[in-house]
């Protein structure tokens, strides 16, 4: 009879950076060595970037320090940003054909990637 493995117990992390743009770097690093650590290795590519462009918006976008939230509960990972801006972003701009973009992609992209967010 095969062993049923019980569901791994539900973790959470934070990482509060300044607003500095070397912490999108350390924030994606820290991200992947989270989930390599607790064997969620398939995660890490998407996951990079959603936090990445979180990160990215919140050091661009605001004077003041940020953090980031990672949590699994239920096999669900949850990845999250916070940042002294006491106003919510705008809606995101719907992606172009315009690949060579570098900015105003953040939010698409964080829409387009994950499966919820808000």
């Amino acid at each position: 009879m095969p062993e049923t493995a019980s569901p791994p117990d539900p973790w959470e992390y934070s990482l509060y950076i300044p607003n500095d743009p070397r912490a999108v770097t350390v924030s994606r690093r820290t991200l992947r060595l989270i989930l390599t650590m607790h064997g969620l290795i398939t995660l890490v590519d998407a996951a990079e970037l959603l936090a990445a462009e979180l990160i990215s918006n919140a050091v661009l976008h605001t004077d003041g320090p940020a953090a980031l939230r990672i949590r699994w509960r239920d096999g669900v990972l949850r990845i999250g940003a916070w940042d002294a801006d006491p106003e919510p972003p705008d809606p995101p701009q719907k992606l172009t054909g315009d690949l060579d973009a570098e900015s105003s992609r953040g939010l698409a992209l964080v829409a387009a990637t994950s499966d919820l967010w808000g």
